[in-house]
Parts: C-alpha cells; sequence; structure tokens
C-alpha cells in the first residue's frame, strides 16, 4: 500500500498475529496521517478472522476474512462494516464517496495479498 505510505506502527508489527493482538497502522487518506487500531477478535486458523476497530476515525468499523478452498486454490471473502462519525453529514460522505473508496482500497490490498501468496514474496514478510 505505497501510495497511502500504510505502515504498522504498535501492536503486532511482524509475523503472524493472533486472537486478542492488536495491530495499529499509520497511513494517508484525504490528505491527512490517519491512525486505526485494530484487535483480532476472532482467529479461526486457515477458515476465518475477523478484526475489529479500537481507536481510530470510524465510528465503528468490522473486517471479517473468510477463506474456502476453491479447484485453484482458496477463495478470500471480505465482510467489510464501517460508519462514519459526524452523523448525518457523515452517512452522506459514506454513500457519495466513503464507500467506494474503501471498496476500492480493499480490492487493491487483496491484489496485493494475492500476488505474495501466489509468488515467492510471501517469504519476505514471515521469513
Amino acid at each position: 500500500m505505497n501510495h497511502t505510505k500504510e505502515k504498522a506502527i504498535a501492536g503486532t508489527t511482524t509475523g503472524l498475529i493472533n486472537e486478542g493482538e492488536t495491530v495499529t497502522w499509520h497511513a494517508r487518506h484525504f490528505f491527512k496521517t490517519r491512525m486505526l487500531k485494530v484487535k483480532i477478535t476472532v482467529m479461526n486458523p486457515y477458515t476465518l478472522f475477523e478484526d475489529e476497530m479500537q481507536e481510530g476515525d470510524f465510528k465503528m468499523m468490522k473486517h471479517k476474512h473468510i477463506f474456502k478452498p476453491a479447484e485453484n486454490g482458496t477463495l478470500l471473502t471480505d465482510e467489510f462494516s464501517f460508519e462514519a462519525p459526524y452523523g448525518v453529514i457523515g452517512k452522506i460522505f459514506s454513500y457519495v464517496f466513503l464507500t467506494a473508496y474503501m471498496k476500492a482500497l480493499l480490492v487493491q490490498r487483496n491484489s496485493v495479498l494475492k500476488e505474495y501468496a501466489e509468488t515467492g514474496k510471501w517469504k519476505t514478510v514471515l521469513l
């Protein structure tokens, strides 16, 4: 995620993360460096994990990652839910812009994850 300068800065920042652990991210979105601290609330290895915002700019954020075997590998499904702050103004901003922005961000991130998973690049992260 070079374009957002995303970086893990606290909590579990290297290797694998487990249930109950947190990671804090810094990234640039909407012309400002933002912080997001998430906690892994559910971890079922090889099938599912879920993270929930502990601190950050959203009013609420949950992200469920579901993995299912497929003929040619693994199918990843994201269930991402969030609520913007600022009441009605936040709802309008979400409807007009933020939902599409977050979807595009997830699609881009998953493209990078796919590249790492399907090549030897994963070794640079986990070994």
